[in-house]
């Protein structure tokens, strides 16, 4: 079983916002975004994709289609699949938000995160629009830290 605890994966950068990995299967990506103040998710869409955003702690303003509204801690909010969304950490404080996305189609099996294919960016540039896991890298392998799983440290902008 792997549980992990969310207060101790929260990682800032003041360049970007940081996006950590915290589950990856073929079926749901599970994320934990943290913004610094001003930080934001750029607006884009994912066809074939439902994104989840829950907002763990912190406040800002979220966008799906046309719509632009205030949400903050403890409030979630579904961005269906071909939708334009995207997030925005007000002037407040830091946010974090825990993203799910399902079906998962970054998934690539054995290696348990995103497929370089899919226009992400693991640190080794492969295009697309940003995928950072930082300074810890990739192992390949299983699910979870006994398995030789993923191992982040970064963040991105999906």
């Amino acid at each position: 079983m792997d549980i992990k605890k969310l207060t101790s994966l929260g990682s800032y950068s003041a360049e970007k916002m940081k996006k950590i990995n915290v589950f990856s299967t073929p079926r749901v990506m599970t994320d934990l975004y943290c913004l610094e103040p001003g930080q934001a998710q750029k607006a884009h869409a994912h066809e074939g994709e439902d994104k989840i955003y829950f907002i763990v702690e912190g406040s800002g303003s979220v966008q799906v289609g046309s719509d632009t509204r205030n949400i903050g801690s403890g409030e979630i909010v579904i961005a269906p699949a071909g939708i334009n969304h995207g997030i925005t950490n007000g002037d407040g404080g830091r946010m974090q938000v825990l993203v799910f996305m399902a079906p998962n189609a970054h998934f690539e099996g054995g290696h348990g995160g995103h497929a370089p294919d899919k226009g992400h960016d693991h640190g080794h540039k492969h295009g697309g629009h940003g995928h950072d896991h930082g300074p810890g890298g990739h192992q390949h392998g299983g699910h979870g830290p006994d398995k030789g799983g993923h191992k982040h440290g970064g963040g991105c902008g999906c």
